[in-house]
C-alpha cells in the first residue's frame, strides 16, 4: 500500500503514542481536581499548553484553548467571535475556498441575521488582499481566510491581510488545520487574532485540536459546563490528546524547513510525471504558493469517484478532494470557485504526501495514475465510439 492521504490525516507518531500512554495509565485524573493525582494532570496540561504556544508563536499559554477536534475550533472562531462582537456590527467576510467549518458555520450565522460576504478567488485558489479591504462595511467585525486550502493546498496571503486591516477593529481568523506542522506557522508574524488547528494532520491523534485566541479578544462559548479552558470550553479536558498534540506539534516542528524540502522535491516529481504523461491533465492550485506535500489534479474524461477505484485496486491511497466531504458526488466547491468546467471538477485527484513517502513510491503512484486515467479513458463511451 502506498499511502497519500495526509491531508485526509496521519498516522500517529510512535513517540506521540508513548507520550499518551502515561495520560492513560497514570496520570489520569481530572485535571480540575485538587489532590496530588490531579495536580499531576494539571501539570502535564499545562506543559503541554505552553509547548504548543511556544511553537505557535503566542505571547503566553493562556492564548491556547484546547478542543476536541479542528472543526469546533474553526465553529468557535466563527460563531464565538462574530457573536461576541454583534454590538460592533454584523458583517463577516471569508472566502469561496473555505472548509466547511466554516463556511456551515457562516451560514449558521447568516440565519442569526449576520450578513456574510464569501469573497472570490483567482484560477489558482488566491484570494486578492485588495478585494478583502475593499469588501470592508462601517459594521464589519470578522474576516476569515484559510491559511493553506485542504484540497488544493494554495497558500492565502494571511498576513498581508491582517496587515492591512490592523488598527481598523476587525479581527482576523485563520483556519491553519492544514498549515500547522508543515510550513512556518507564527500568529504574531501573521498577525492574526485566532488560529484554528487540528493534531491529526501532523502524526497526533484524532479527536483533538486546538483554537489560539489573542489576548484581550472577546468570545462567546460554544460548549457550557464546568467553566473549563479559562471559561471557553467547557468539558473534562482530553489530558491524553492534548499531550499527544503537544508532542506532534513539537516533532513536526523539528526539522520542518528539511523536510519540507524533501517532500517538495517528491511532489514536483509526481506532477512532472503526470503532466508529461497524460494529455488532459491539468494541476490545480497555485504552481508555487503551495503547501509542500499537496499535488491535485483534474482529468479530462476520467471520473474521480471511479479514479479513486482503480487506484484502490493498485495499492493507491488518494482522494478526490477534501476527505471530510467526498462521500458526496457532486464537485468540489474549491473547484468551482477556480472557474473549472463542471465536468472536468469531477475529474479531480489529489495526491498529499508525507514523510514516510519514498522516491520509488512517487515513480510507482505516478504509473499506477497514468494507466488508471488510460483504461478509464479507453471506457469512456466517447472513447469507444
Amino acid at each position: 500500500m502506498i499511502y497519500l492521504d495526509h491531508a485526509a490525516t496521519t498516522a500517529v507518531a510512535p513517540e506521540v503514542v508513548e507520550a499518551m500512554l502515561a495520560c492513560f495509565t497514570q496520570v489520569y485524573a481530572n485535571p480540575s481536581n485538587v489532590h496530588r493525582p490531579a495536580l499531576e494532570a494539571r501539570r502535564a496540561l499545562d506543559r503541554a499548553r505552553q509547548s504548543v504556544a511556544g511553537n505557535l508563536g503566542a505571547r503566553q499559554p493562556g492564548e491556547i484553548v484546547f478542543t476536541a477536534s479542528g472543526t469546533e475550533a474553526d465553529n468557535m472562531a466563527i460563531l464565538g467571535l462574530a457573536r461576541a462582537h454583534r454590538e460592533r456590527g454584523d458583517h463577516v467576510i471569508t472566502t469561496r475556498i473555505e472548509h466547511h467549518a466554516i463556511l456551515h458555520a457562516c451560514d449558521e450565522l447568516q440565519r442569526e441575521g449576520f450578513r456574510i460576504t464569501r469573497l472570490p478567488v483567482d484560477e489558482w485558489g488566491r484570494v486578492d488582499p485588495q478585494a478583502v479591504v475593499e469588501a470592508r462595511e462601517p459594521g464589519t467585525i470578522l474576516v476569515s481566510v484559510m491559511l493553506a486550502n485542504n484540497e488544493i493546498g494554495t497558500l492565502q496571503p494571511v498576513e498581508e491581510i491582517a496587515s492591512a486591516l490592523k488598527g481598523s477593529g476587525i479581527l482576523v481568523h485563520t483556519d491553519a488545520v492544514q498549515a500547522v506542522g508543515h510550513i512556518p506557522v507564527d500568529v504574531e508574524q501573521l498577525g492574526v487574532d485566532a488560529l484554528s488547528l487540528s493534531a491529526h494532520k501532523f502524526h497526533g491523534p484524532k479527536g483533538v485540536g486546538a483554537l489560539y485566541l489573542r489576548s484581550g479578544v472577546r468570545l462567546q462559548p460554544l460548549v457550557f459546563g464546568g467553566g473549563q479552558e479559562r471559561g471557553l470550553r467547557s468539558g473534562t479536558e482530553n489530558v491524553p490528546g492534548i499531550v499527544g498534540l503537544a508532542r506532534a506539534l513539537e516533532l513536526a516542528c523539528q526539522g520542518r524547513e528539511e523536510r519540507a524540502e524533501r517532500l517538495r522535491e517528491l511532489r514536483d516529481r509526481l506532477v512532472g510525471r503526470i503532466l508529461g504523461e497524460l494529455s488532459g491533465a491539468r494541476l490545480t492550485g497555485h504552481p508555487e504558493l503551495r503547501l509542500p506535500g499537496t499535488a491535485s489534479f483534474v482529468f479530462q474524461d476520467a471520473e474521480g469517484e471511479s479514479l479513486l477505484l482503480q487506484l484502490d485496486r493498485k495499492g493507491i491511497c488518494a482522494s478526490t478532494g477534501s476527505a471530510c466531504s467526498n462521500a458526496t458526488l457532486e464537485p468540489s466547491h474549491v473547484l468551482k470557485a477556480l472557474g473549472l468546467p463542471l465536468q472536468l471538477a469531477h475529474g479531480s485527484l489529489r495526491l498529499t504526501l508525507g514523510r514516510e513517502n519514498t522516491p520509488e513510491e512517487i515513480d510507482q503512484a505516478a504509473q499506477a495514475v497514468v494507466e488508471a486515467v488510460g483504461r478509464l479513458r479507453s471506457l469512456a463511451p466517447r472513447a469507444r465510439s
